[in-house]
Order: structure tokens, then sequence, then C-alpha cells
């Protein structure tokens, strides 16, 4: 095998994480071509979306997955290249703000004083001092608050959707 064919296989090689697993293509497939979300594309385009693609990228994951195939992988990075590139495009098309090179100078100032105070008073900022001094403050509103949010878990996996 010739350099030129190995170093372009590396290369090829150096885009392997781009690969899913392929059952995601195969679930993407599924949810693509549900009645549900034949409904939700017809509500939102006017029309049904060609989900052909996350059938062949399946097939083609399949075939690099059992029998390491070059072209199914070829064809694998190729489309998740384009779908990448349809993702962004909106961001590389857009012009109205202007991209940063670094950070701006001042980015790690202090905060001010008026949203230091209200930083003092708030739940996240006990909680911080608690965990780094190694106390569990038994006060009223904490435990009344962990039990919200414990009732709204459990209340949540029960399957209700309100208090």
């Amino acid at each position: 095998m010739s350099e030129a064919k190995k170093e372009e296989k590396t290369s090829l090689r150096n885009h392997e994480w781009m690969i899913r697993p392929c059952m995601v293509y195969k679930d993407e497939y599924d949810d693509c071509s549900s009645i549900k979300a034949r409904f939700h594309q017809y509500f939102i385009f006017g029309e049904t979306v060609n989900c052909k693609q996350w059938k062949t990228d399946y097939n083609n994951c399949y075939q690099w997955e059992k029998h390491k195939s070059e072209e199914a992988y070829d064809a694998l990075i190729k489309s998740e290249k384009q779908r990448r590139f349809n993702r962004l495009h909106a961001h590389y098309q857009n012009d109205v703000w202007e991209k940063r090179k670094k950070p701006p100078e001042n980015w790690n100032t202090p905060l001010p004083e008026w949203m230091q105070k209200e930083f003092e008073n708030s739940y996240l900022h006990i909680r911080s001092k608690e965990m780094k001094q190694g106390i569990e403050s038994a006060n009223k509103y904490t435990i009344m608050l962990h039990s919200l949010i414990s009732l709204c878990f459990s209340r949540a996996e029960d399957g209700f959707t309100q208090l």
C-alpha cells in the first residue's frame, strides 16, 4: 500500500469519533418514521421529512461494525459531516455578531456590590459554605426545600405533572 493511501486511511480514522453507536441511528430512524413524528413534521414543515438517511446510516454503521467496510465508513463519515454542517449552517451564516478572538480584558473582575449582597443570602451560597465546612445545616428552610424537591421528584416518577 502506498504512503499516500496509508496517510489517507489514518486521516479518515481520525474521524471515527464522529460515528455514533449503531442503535442511535436505528432509534433516530424509528423516531423519525413514527406516526407521532409524521404528524409533527406535517404540522411544522407542511410535509413529512425524508428519513431515509437515518436508515442508510444505520446500515452503513452495521457494515462498518461487523465487516469493517471502508465504503460504509466513508459514507458514514460523509453523512455525519453533512449533518453537522446542516446543523451549524445558520451559526456560520450569522453576521450580526462579531466573533471574539479572546475574552474581554475585564472578564474576571469582582461582581458589583449589590450583586454580591444578593448572593450572600442565596440558597446556593449558603449550601456552598456548608459543603466547604462539611456541616449539614438543619435549619427549617433547608429541610423544607429538600422535602419539597423530594416531593416533586417522587411525583414526577409516579407520572404526576402537578403538585
